[in-house]
């Protein structure tokens, strides 16, 4: 396996995390949040990926979603907005992740559980 495949692993495992909380801070539509995951170029992601994750997002009911007009006379656009069930999902994932990033740091720094390899 090279890097780059290790690195579309993980972009898989995390863009669901990274667009939860990025409409957990304000409703985002599609296209922003393709904008803004591209503004870090590892999670940098086409339509035909985001746009599928959000209506399972949906489906699973971790997101409701609205239509607002736009003032520049645009076509409305489709803003997601995070549910309580999603609040609870994030919340879980968060632990997970800080968790997850505990091992890692823990591993890096020559660690097990807090107590130092021999």
């Amino acid at each position: 396996m090279n890097v780059d495949d290790w690195k579309s692993q993980i972009k898989r495992g995390t863009l669901e995390f990274c667009i939860l909380l990025m409409i957990s801070k304000k409703p985002h539509y599609g296209y922003e949040i393709i904008n803004e995951l591209d503004s870090w170029s590892i999670l940098a992601a086409k339509e035909s990926t985001i746009y599928p994750l959000l209506r399972r997002l949906m489906k699973d009911d971790f997101l409701s979603s609205f239509w607002q007009e736009t003032s520049e006379g645009l076509p409305p656009r489709k803003y997601y907005t995070i549910t309580d069930k999603g609040k609870e999902y994030l919340a879980a994932m968060t632990e997970e992740w800080n968790n997850l990033l505990a091992a890692i740091e823990g591993i890096k720094g020559g660690k097990n559980n807090g107590q130092i390899f021999e």
